[in-house]
């Protein structure tokens, strides 16, 4: 896993309906990971506002967050495979979702290897960690530590459910 510091000011419109505040960099994520890589799968701005609803693109490609307990995954026990919604890569497995009724879906690590890429991030006038597909850079959420749940990692990748989709096992 990789991890990288982002202190890009928060974009803020007081107008905005809840959510849409909550977008971290106010536009267009980068093409490149923190190490300076490109991701595998690079589109142009168009191809990702055609291929995703607007609520998604919010959230996948200007860091926004979905309001918590409306998500499509918060609370479903469904056995499977949980992918980056905009570009497919696997990122979680049920195996490791737990239930943290924070609002969001919740689990204690991703799939072994770099499915996952890990920015600190300081935009909120606080430290946190943002997590992003390794494939596309897309926006999932945020990892936070030392909370106490009990996991085997004692860890909490909180992801949006508007970045995922769910591959049921049969």
């Amino acid at each position: 896993m990789m991890r990288a510091t982002c202190d890009l000011p928060l974009a803020v419109d007081p107008d905005a309906p809840y959510g849409q505040n909550m977008s971290m960099h106010g536009g267009q994520l980068p093409e490149t990971k923190p190490d300076g890589q490109a991701y595998e799968v690079i589109k142009p701005d168009a191809q990702w506002r055609e291929r995703l609803t607007p609520d998604e693109y919010h959230v996948l490609r200007q860091a926004g967050t979905e309001r918590p307990y409306v998500g499509e995954y918060t609370d479903t026990k469904t056995r499977g495979t949980y992918s980056c919604r905009a570009c497919s890569a696997e990122l979680f497995t049920s195996d490791t979702k737990f239930d943290s009724h924070c609002g969001w879906p919740s689990f204690w690590s991703p799939l072994a290897g770099e499915s996952v890429v890990e920015i600190e991030d300081f935009t909120m006038g606080m430290r946190r960690v943002e997590v992003r597909c390794a494939s596309c850079g897309s926006h999932l959420g945020h990892v936070f530590s030392g909370e106490g749940y009990g996991t085997p990692t004692d860890q909490r990748y909180c992801i949006n459910s508007i970045s995922l989709k769910l591959q049921p096992i049969e």
